[in-house]
């Protein structure tokens, strides 16, 4: 396990590493999860298997800490991992993020631009959305509490059983103010919005979806600005979870793609 330093009061970000040929692979979990057991089998895969490749949690979620004093807003978490990656020496990565994570690394790529070679999202969220009117999976579940304080006192309890075992096994690691937060942040989304940063962004860029979602409507506006958008069969939205195989090849032909689409982009970033 390896560690940084990423704010005043000492708080910490962690994450597991695997030695290997540069540029870095850097995967960022969802809301409520842990980078390790979300994406430890892609990281093994012969597809990518070999690269130096961090699985890193945001603060507040997995093996990071957790201050309870923080916004958690998009741009902190993107922020943090900012602090943490120039610790890391990580140049410019091909960062692979899901869900939040995908939200928390777009605004990664437009505030610390050097951070950030390649971009591949996993079915992320790029809109803020209205609060919730009834409970249901992600940050909708957890949002429908309309204060911090009723999630605290029935919210997280309720949300553990909610979201079921597999969840909610890296869910209950995360500090319940971080998870609120996030969740209310995530809807709220940034300005300009993670669309609008995802489309202005000069880098290679990727979206990964699950295809029994159907065509995505806003395909054609996300490939006119340069995403690529790619649909992975045989999952549903933890698609590194549903279809690892799938999911690990996706990613490195996405990534072999924006090599050969720009070379010179990582290099540039890096410089």
């Amino acid at each position: 396990m390896h560690s940084a330093q990423v704010l005043s009061d000492g708080s910490r970000i962690r994450w597991v590493e695997i030695p290997g040929v540069e540029p870095v692979l850097v995967f960022v979990h969802g809301l409520g999860a842990s980078s390790a057991p979300y994406f430890a089998p892609a990281t093994a895969h012969p597809a990518l298997a070999g690269r130096r490749t961090l699985m890193i949690d945001m603060l507040g979620f997995g093996i990071s800490d957790r201050p309870a004093d923080l916004a958690y807003t998009l741009e902190e978490h993107a922020d943090a991992l900012a602090a943490a990656l120039d610790q890391a020496a990580v140049g410019a990565a091909d960062v692979v993020a899901h869900s939040m994570g995908g939200a928390v690394a777009v605004t990664l790529a437009a505030r610390h631009p050097h951070l950030v070679g390649r971009l591949v999202l996993v079915d992320a969220n790029l809109d803020p959305l209205p609060p919730p009117q009834a409970k249901r999976p992600g940050s909708s579940g957890i949002a429908v509490y309309r204060t911090e304080q009723e999630f605290l006192d029935r919210g997280w309890n309720e949300t553990m059983d909610f979201v079921g075992p597999f969840w909610a096994a890296t869910m209950r690691l995360a500090g319940p103010e971080a998870l609120y937060r996030s969740a209310m942040n995530l809807l709220r989304g940034t300005v300009p919005t993670m669309r609008e940063n995802l489309e202005k962004l000069p880098i290679p860029r990727t979206f990964l979806y699950p295809a029994g979602d159907g065509p995505r409507a806003d395909a054609d506006s996300l490939t006119a600005s340069g995403v690529s958008v790619v649909d992975i069969p045989d999952c549903g939205h933890n698609i590194m979870v549903d279809n690892p195989d799938g999911f690990a090849r996706a990613v490195a032909q996405a990534l072999n793609e924006q090599a050969v689409a720009c070379p010179a982009a990582p290099a540039a970033a890096r410089a």
